[in-house]
């Protein structure tokens, strides 16, 4: 068997979700049958791991998998086999033959996820399936202050979704950098960490707007990581603003 690992981009908007669901489109089985076809349906499937999950609607500059398969093929005739099969809304961006103690998850060491947000006064329909919408003034003064809090190793509790199936809810953030893109009008997070858990993101991301338009004072991050109380951080910002940037293994990094 051969293992390759894939480093791939996708459109979220029509799939649901990375992980396999019965009945539902979803990118793990959209990659699943690609590699399959390729390998010519063997029995059992070849499965495709992922480094991670993302949720309906999330986007991914650049998600990595692996998988095993009977067939010895270029790196470069495997990525452009697979994009031949693949529909539209799916990229393989680079493929390679890697050593078979490599793990899109368990040798990540780090992941990097950009959330985008639109200040326009008005939802933009060309923006709505890739931005959140926000219109109302944000002091990113603020919100870089506020953020800083969560840098270090924390108990995300309070900002982790019910249904969430980790052991722990221990994680670490290594950086948060906001940042304003006048010329899309967007107010833009990135955030680097060891892993995140289920919505993690998107409910820090409207916890710190709430800080920016000021409807929260700027040092709650703090009480709130204290309370391990999921109530206490209410709102969740919308999928769609939300894409994987990279994963890091150490070796190598990959670009968006």
């Amino acid at each position: 068997m051969y293992r390759y690992k894939i480093t791939f981009a996708y459109d979220g908007s029509n799939f649901s979700g990375f992980q396999i669901q019965p009945h539902k489109r979803t990118v793990e089985q959209v990659l699943k049958n690609a590699v399959n076809k390729i390998a010519k349906h063997p029995t059992p499937e070849i499965p495709v791991i992922g480094s991670g999950r993302t949720d309906a609607g999330v986007h991914a500059l650049n998600q990595v998998a692996h998988f095993d398969i009977p067939y010895h093929l270029s790196n470069e005739s495997m990525r452009k086999a697979l994009n031949s099969i693949l529909p539209l809304d799916i990229l393989i961006k680079k493929a390679e033959l890697v050593d078979s103690d490599f793990h899109a998850r368990y040798s990540a060491h780090n992941k990097t996820y950009r959330y985008r947000v639109d200040q326009g006064e008005f939802v933009n329909p060309f923006k709505r399936n890739y931005t959140a919408h926000f219109k109302y003034p944000l002091d990113l003064t603020l919100m870089r202050k506020a953020a800083k809090n969560f840098i270090g190793e924390h108990d995300f509790t309070s900002f982790v979704a019910s249904g969430s199936q980790a052991k722990s809810n221990v994680r670490t953030v290594y950086k948060i950098d906001i940042k304003r893109d006048k010329l899309r009008n967007e107010v833009v997070f990135d955030f680097t960490g060891n892993g995140f858990l289920y919505n993690q993101i998107r409910i820090m991301v409207a916890f710190l707007l709430e800080i920016g338009s000021k409807q929260r004072p700027v040092d709650d991050v703090k009480r709130v990581l204290a309370a391990k109380d999921r109530t206490q951080a209410r709102m969740t910002a919308p999928a769609s603003g939300l894409y994987l940037v990279s994963v890091d293994y150490g070796n190598d990094r990959e670009s968006d």
